[in-house]
């Protein structure tokens, strides 16, 4: 069965009215997650939405759009087709048919990878919520809604998974998803950059381009699991994080786009008196994003993980595309370190190193989205460039916890940081300009004037499409 049943109370293609105990349990559930999406979800009001939802889980085709009142949209449970033959493609248990039960050795790592995984998708909406009072045109409003809808899907992926496959612990992990909350100092998010607050469309654009890709780096990982239902729960997540990513992307590809236009127009790179966002200031959101979303990828070492790697539960990204025996029990890896106390190398066991594999994958993919951006300023003949940092910059996880470094790579010393990270790192400044421009565009077809409108609206529709209808 691979089309989810909207006759059900809960949308699913898990055949959740086959398994009553299971249904009762998530029925009671699903309360409370409402109560959470009208408490910590968007706050701007609205009669409906353009939003698409999930008719299927299959290639072309699999999602349909339409106005829906958010309160109304259909959450659900969707898993990937199953494939009876799967094999586990890495570790020990490499060739072994893939799990359909949660192995017992296993259990407290498993249901620690999809805790950590969930608790990611309630928090971005909640560092969200009030970015709708400042939307820059209808299209970017629906866009911000089609993220948060979709987040708060994937908090029931995570969900379905603890209440199905990790008994009474599962069922109490899954109410604690909903008692923590983004930046709270008594139960925060597990993991820091989602503590972070979103206060503006800059920053809303930067996490949707760095932070979700992390995200997609993740879910790539866990995709690979010898759990086949955790695999085939992230092979649907990861066709509808694509949308989030696209966000980020095109989103500061107008930013720059309309930066470049004022520069040009004005013949001065002080924009910002002409209601755009410096080049300057647009260089270090990046910097403070890219950072960030760097130390959601753990130390460049971890036991941890080569462990997880032998038992099958995470794999590497695009694991089966690897040309080598997939256990890595005899292979090196050259790593980030501090190698007598200079920003360095050194070499580690492969599976000691996954960590640090995966995060140059990520880096490989961010750098692409630079080279766009770069491309931008290029077509408008400006000299201007943007750049990733060094991968030392701002680090609070990792090797390079411990000190601080330019985003060129150089070691500071701490007077050093104080005195210089204005220069790299958006002050209150910065933020408080950025967020004077962040005034709503509820019109059809207008936008702010700090941001190009998009090439291409959405499935096929213009950009003066009524996307939202306000309450």
């Amino acid at each position: 069965m691979t089309r989810p049943d909207y006759a059900e109370k809960i949308p699913n293609n898990v055949g959740l009215a086959e398994d009553r105990r299971l249904q009762r349990a998530l029925e009671s559930w699903q309360p409370d997650f409402l109560s959470w999406w009208e408490t910590m979800g968007p706050t701007l009001p609205t009669q409906d939405v353009y939003l698409r939802t999930a008719i299927d889980v299959r290639g072309e085709g699999w999602a349909q759009f339409g106005h829906v009142p958010m309160i109304d949209y259909r959450w659900g449970i969707f898993l990937a087709d199953k494939n009876p033959d799967r094999q586990i493609a890495f570790g020990q248990h490499k060739g072994d048919p893939a799990w359909q039960k949660v192995p017992g050795e296993y259990r407290a790592e498993l249901q620690r990878l999809i805790v950590i995984q969930g608790d990611t998708e309630p928090a971005s909406v909640e560092q969200q919520r009030n970015l709708g009072a400042t939307a820059p045109s209808l299209y970017d409003l629906r866009n911000l809604f089609q993220v948060n809808v979709e987040e708060g899907r994937h908090l029931w992926a995570m969900v379905y998974l603890l209440h199905a496959y990790f008994g009474r612990e599962g069922r109490e992990e899954a109410e604690e998803l909903l008692h923590r909350n983004s930046g709270s100092a008594d139960s925060p998010r597990i993991l820091g950059a989602f503590n972070e607050e979103t206060p503006d469309w800059l920053s809303f654009y930067m996490f949707t381009y760095f932070t979700d890709r992390d995200g997609k780096y993740q879910l790539g990982t866990l995709k690979e699991s010898a759990f086949d239902p955790l695999s085939r729960t992230c092979e649907f997540m990861l066709k509808e994080e694509a949308h989030h990513m696209m966000v980020g992307t095109t989103g500061v590809d107008r930013v720059v786009e309309r930066t470049a236009q004022v520069m040009l127009e004005n013949d001065t790179d002080e924009v910002a008196a002409f209601g755009a966002i410096p080049l300057p200031v647009i260089q270090k959101y990046l910097n403070f994003h890219y950072s960030v979303s760097l130390d959601l990828f753990g130390g460049e070492t971890s036991t941890n993980v080569a462990n997880y790697y032998t038992a099958g539960l995470k794999g590497r990204w695009l694991e089966e595309r690897r040309k080598d025996d997939h256990q890595l029990r005899d292979d090196a890896i050259m790593v980030d370190a501090l190698a007598d106390g200079q920003i360095g190398q050194t070499e580690v066991a492969a599976l000691v190193g996954l960590n640090t594999d995966l995060r140059r994958e990520y880096i490989a993919d961010c750098a692409g989205g630079v080279k766009r951006w770069n491309r931008i300023l290029a077509d408008a003949g400006l000299p201007q460039r943007l750049y990733l940092p060094h991968v030392a910059f701002n680090r609070k996880v990792g090797a390079f916890a411990g000190i601080e470094a330019s985003p060129a790579g150089e070691k500071l010393s701490a007077d050093e940081w104080a005195a210089r990270k204005g220069q790299w790192l958006p002050t209150d400044t910065d933020k408080t300009f950025v967020r004077s421009l962040m005034q709503p565009v509820y019109e059809r077809g207008k936008i702010a004037a700090w941001v190009a409108p998009p090439r291409n609206g959405i499935n096929g529709q213009p950009f003066d499409y009524d996307y939202v209808h306000l309450a």
